[in-house]
């Protein structure tokens, strides 16, 4: 660009001084500039690769820790789950007595057959 520029074949005659002479604190400024731009475009597709990858880990950090939320009242599906499983456990034990009451009463009636015989 700057052999054209220098060669007369820019036509840009805003870029030429009162000299003649061409000046480069524009090209040079847009230079930084689109180097600029382009660290920072390539800083930021860095930074989306990077978060699509350790998606968990960063979002593990803007979490709160499951201590320190303390719930003012409990969660509605936790207490049907926990009156479900103190149900299970009910019928559990009431099966186990009847079982064992079944399993009882014959001892017990041929105990009183051998009494009353």
């Amino acid at each position: 660009m700057a052999a054209a520029a220098a060669g007369g074949g820019g036509g840009s005659s805003a870029a030429l001084g009162d000299s003649g002479a061409i000046d480069y604190s524009v090209h040079e400024a847009w230079n930084e500039a689109t180097n600029v731009y382009l660290l920072v475009v390539l800083a930021s597709l860095a930074m989306l690769v990077y978060a699509r990858r350790n998606k968990r880990r960063i979002m593990r950090i803007f979490t709160l820790p499951p201590a320190a939320e303390a719930p003012p009242e409990p969660n509605f599906y936790d207490s049907v789950k926990k009156v479900r499983l103190r149900q299970q456990l009910e019928m559990y034990s009431l099966a186990r007595k009847y079982e064992q009451q079944q399993q009882q009463p014959p001892k017990q009636t041929e105990s009183v057959q051998l009494s009353v015989e």
